[in-house]
């Protein structure tokens, strides 16, 4: 809406400056020229005080954008008042042409057209007053089509400005969505980076902090135990530098496309090696994989890997009696996840939750999967649910 809710008036785009002021000069100098000028016909010379009538839509020309219907009103009514005087004066008319000019500029379409037709039958029936009653008179005809032709220019300027608005707005609204859209990835692109990190790092720091524990306390009466320990610290320095170099260079990367194998995704094949990471880390792990589960895409058979590892990354980090319980089953088609925990005291009213979990729902969600935590009887128990292909795994 383009148009002044208060006045109806359509807001011009151009400030007022030096071309406002030298059109206001160039409109009344134009009148003025008009009332004055010594037309060789006497039907259009005011004389006495009917010049002064003639002039008086000087006034109005300064404020014919502003008050453009009013500045239209006054010219027509001197231009009345001087017809039925005898006078068919030029300077009224031209003041009208420039008035109905400013009235389809200024204002609705529906007023400005109006107004521009009001004013047309009043020139047109005015006019016939002092040519003696010849409404087809070629001399006041002309004013009528030019008061026509002022309105359609002017409904056209005002069409133009509406259409260059209507460009602008639309071009900052692109802008601001553009804007909007690069912030809307950024926040995307540090959320999945946060969560890839989480992936590679969280785990292995894991196990490098419970093997330094099981080191310290086995150093002085289970030497070979701590070295066990140490031996599995080694190995997860080395694997947590080599998964931040990938993604370093991942993210270095100018075409990520060509880099995304940099890191392999796990899946379920690789099961058996997370269980015997966490062994060596000490969790005792208990593996019940049900025959015939449903076969997983290669997004969702990552995510699978993923949950398990998280599961039991928790549980080795916040469990009891370092023991677990893994499940995977069929239900309806679906891949049934299980990974339950004992508790220890001071956790059981609580069900644990962090940066892990809150990843592992965006994960699971976006493969169209769930994710239910519960604490009961003093274990945490961790349910995914992923949705399953149409074959089943052999």
């Amino acid at each position: 809406m383009w148009q002044d809710r208060n006045t109806g008036r359509v807001p011009s785009l151009r400030p007022p400056g030096i071309k406002t002021r030298l059109s206001d000069v160039i409109a009344i100098a134009v009148v003025v020229l008009f009332a004055v000028l010594p037309f060789p016909d006497e039907v259009f010379r005011a004389r006495g005080p009917l010049l002064l009538v003639a002039l008086l839509p000087v006034a109005a020309m300064p404020c014919r954008r502003r008050w453009p219907a009013a500045a239209l009103g006054l010219s027509l009514g001197c231009s009345v008042i001087i017809a039925f005087a005898g006078v068919l004066a030029p300077s009224t008319l031209v003041a009208a042409v420039i008035a109905a000019f400013s009235v389809a500029d200024r204002t609705r379409r529906v007023l400005g057209i109006v107004s521009v037709a009001v004013a047309a039958m009043v020139v047109f029936l005015v006019s016939a007053v002092p040519l003696g009653g010849d409404f087809f008179d070629s001399r006041a005809l002309q004013f009528v089509a030019f008061i026509v032709l002022a309105g359609a220019m002017g409904d056209a300027a005002r069409s133009r400005r509406e259409y260059i608005a209507a460009m602008t707005e639309r071009a900052e609204r692109a802008e601001r969505g553009k804007d909007e859209e690069a912030r809307r990835r950024v926040a995307e692109e540090r959320v999945r980076i946060a969560r890839d990190l989480h992936d590679l790092v969280a785990h292995q720091i894991s196990v490098i902090s419970l093997s330094a524990g099981v080191a310290s306390s086995s150093l002085a009466g289970r030497p070979e135990r701590a070295q066990e320990a140490l031996t599995s610290i080694r190995s997860a320095s080395r694997t947590v530098l080599a998964d931040i170099g990938a993604l370093m260079a991942l993210l270095r990367a100018e075409n990520t496309d060509e880099q995304r194998d940099l890191h392999p995704q796990a899946g379920l094949a690789r099961l058996g090696e997370l269980v015997d990471r966490f062994k060596d880390a000490g969790l005792d792990v208990e593996l019940q994989q049900a025959p015939g589960i449903a076969a997983l895409s290669p997004a969702s058979d990552h995510v699978a890997f993923l949950a398990l590892q998280e599961g039991l990354t928790n549980a080795h980090k916040h469990g009891a009696g370092d023991q677990s319980a893994v499940g995977i089953r069929a239900h309806d088609g679906d891949l049934i996840l299980t990974v339950t925990n004992p508790l220890r005291a001071d956790d059981a009213p609580t069900v644990p939750s962090g940066h892990g979990l809150r990843g592992l729902r965006e994960r699971v969600a976006a493969v169209r999967g769930r994710v239910e935590t519960a604490s009961l009887d003093g274990e945490f128990q961790l349910v995914v649910t992923l949705p399953g292909s149409e074959m089943p795994l052999r």
